[in-house]
């Protein structure tokens, strides 16, 4: 084993070096399916480590699906990612959303989830990235560079996304979209012309996915969401072409898709030829641990991954991407063609700075502090001014839902917070059937922790 784990001692971060190994020689093969794995102890004493290095490496990759462990028998790598024709290597064409005036003042809504900290934007530092962006781009660059997107922003997020999501891609695997909506509405958009009618949806889940799914003539089929992330035997028997997941951090519930249903739901896109759509809208935001490696690491050839800028950075610059399977990418590229021929430039090639520089890896570390901060100020308060609610979901994103006691009017209520400025989403409005306990999605990103207080013990006075 520890030919196959090479540490750098003299870098920080050795949890983080032995997990991303771990999952290297998972993905090509050096550790097979079924192999066990060395105790902590043993390992880490070959390693000349601390066993804590290695226990929270190991428990990362089980989070992941990567790893099994079992009372009684050690861990083991799971059958999960087994040997898959892979979107990494070869040669690439170069044919090239809210999930969702305040009381006192003028603000938007304060409790309005999916709306990042616009406040907290890195202006400088985009200054600073854009100013290099334009004294650098070539005349090639001010032209028509390709409808996928620039070549420099696609490498740059291609390294980005394996080093931090654990993504298995390429740059010619990646599509760079007007922000996710445009992504959504490709995936639509290349769904229909295969064919497909019926789309898998969370339920509870994104309102504003569902929009962009029935725009291009999708009949939606809700697939419960548990404790445990998406009932993939609900899937089985749905009869869907495609199912969209949030398996970082479910919107809304904020629970996290368990090791045994992500190897399930691969399983089912495998047997069906069926499409995972993979949104990882803030799966950059865990604040108890590191966040779940993607996906898209697991199983490339079933999985579309799609993601943002729009969290950390600002909706307002329109960055996304969307990396599909090998064999589905003739045809977005197609429809992204037909869409625009391509986005901003410039604004591509600053993005690509501030990612290379680490100026965007800065932010994140500045928003997790501050998120952090406001969610336990906000679940601080509702213990104190809601003592009858629970709060749901792993501590991450720029949500949480609060379950309402029994029988409260949660559409009502919403209602009455939306007038007073509050603007938390009703979880029936979440729901495309009736039913389900009542609760509120509450956003906090945008807010201070004095002023999240303050909201809350005004919602107090509407329940």
């Amino acid at each position: 084993m520890e030919a196959l784990l090479d540490l750098d001692r003299s870098s920080p971060g050795l949890g983080d070096q032995l997990a991303a190994a771990l999952r290297a020689a998972i993905a090509d093969g050096r550790l097979a399916p079924g192999t066990r794995l060395p105790s902590s102890r043993q390992l880490a004493t070959d390693l000349r480590v601390s066993r804590g290095v290695v226990v929270g490496a190991y428990e990362q990759l089980i989070a992941e699906g990567r790893l099994l462990a079992e009372r009684g028998s050690g861990t083991a790598v799971s059958s999960a990612p087994r040997s898959a024709p892979s979107n990494a290597g070869g040669a690439y064409l170069d044919a090239e959303q809210s999930h969702g005036g305040a009381f006192g003042g003028n603000l938007p809504p304060d409790l309005r989830p999916g709306q990042p900290d616009l406040a907290a934007f890195p202006r400088a530092a985009w200054r600073r990235a854009y100013e290099r962006a334009l004294a650098e781009a070539t005349a090639q660059d001010l032209g028509y560079t390709g409808v996928t997107g620039a070549p420099r922003l696609r490498q740059t997020l291609a390294d980005y996304l394996g080093r931090v999501r654990a993504a298995r891609l390429t740059a010619g695997d990646i599509v760079v979209t007007t922000g996710a909506a445009q992504a959504f509405a490709l995936v639509a958009h290349h769904l229909r012309q295969a064919g497909a009618t019926r789309f898998g949806v969370e339920e509870p889940g994104s309102p504003s996915i569902r929009t962009h799914m029935l725009a291009q003539g999708l009949t939606l089929v809700p697939i419960p969401v548990d404790g445990d992330g998406l009932d993939v035997a609900a899937l089985r028997a749905g009869d869907v072409q495609a199912v969209m997941v949030t398996p970082a951090h479910q919107y809304p519930t904020g629970v996290v898709l368990a090791p045994h249903r992500r190897a399930a739901l691969i399983d089912w896109a495998r047997e069906t030829g069926g499409l995972i759509v993979e949104d990882d809208y803030d799966a950059e935001f865990r604040y108890d641990r590191d966040p779940v490696g993607c996906l898209q690491g697991l199983a490339p050839d079933v999985v579309a991954h799609l993601g943002s800028a729009s969290k950390a950075l600002a909706p307002a610059l329109r960055l996304g991407w969307l990396c599909p399977p090998r064999d589905r990418l003739v045809s977005i590229v197609a429809a992204k063609a037909a869409a625009d021929y391509g986005g901003p430039t410039l604004e591509q090639l600053a993005f690509a700075d501030l990612l290379a520089t680490g100026g965007y890896d800065r932010q994140l570390r500045h928003a997790r502090r501050a998120h952090r901060r406001r969610r336990d100020a906000l679940v601080a308060a509702i213990g104190t001014y809601l003592p009858g609610c629970r709060v749901h979901g792993v501590a991450a994103g720029l949500h949480l839902v609060v379950e309402l006691p029994p029988g409260t009017d949660d559409a009502a209520l919403g209602a009455k917070a939306h007038a007073a400025g509050l603007g938390p989403v009703p979880l029936s409005a979440t729901r495309l059937t009736p039913g389900g306990p009542p609760g509120l999605v509450i956003g906090y990103a945008g807010q201070t922790p004095d002023r999240l207080t303050a909201c809350v013990r005004r919602l107090s006075e509407l329940v």
